[in-house]
């Protein structure tokens, strides 16, 4: 049974960081793109990052708002990705979920949830003073 689960959320102040992490299991092979998304108070769920397949290079890819301020890695050896947050606002509180990619190779995405299945429950991250 393939599972994504989110792990690392919390509370910090704005201008602070978090590392979140994407716990995966139930796949055998490694050939698959990892999304990052988050849904805010009282808005859709939006993208925010991709990393690609580990076989094709790991591209990334960001949206916007995560350019510049947000990271993303995989280790396949312990079936993890990571997110990396930094100088966050008050505009980044929101749950964060990870999803595995449907293309598998060398893919463009759009950061778009059709592009992914199996998400997680995910984790809140809340930026406040």
């Amino acid at each position: 049974q393939v599972q994504f689960a989110e792990f690392g959320g919390g509370l910090v102040q704005p201008g602070g960081s978090l590392r979140l992490s994407c716990v995966y299991s139930g796949i055998q092979f490694q050939n698959f793109a990892i999304g990052w998304f988050r849904r805010g108070p009282g808005k859709e769920r939006e993208g925010v990052a991709v990393i690609g397949d580990s076989l094709a290079g790991a591209r990334e890819f960001y949206q916007d708002s995560a350019k510049g301020r947000f990271f993303v890695s995989r280790d396949d050896g312990k079936k993890t990705a990571y997110l990396e947050l930094n100088n966050l606002t008050p505009e980044d509180t929101a749950v964060y979920f990870c999803a595995r990619g449907l293309c598998s190779g060398n893919c463009n995405y759009r950061i778009a949830e059709d592009e992914f299945n199996f998400w997680g429950q995910g984790t809140q991250v809340t930026v406040s003073s």
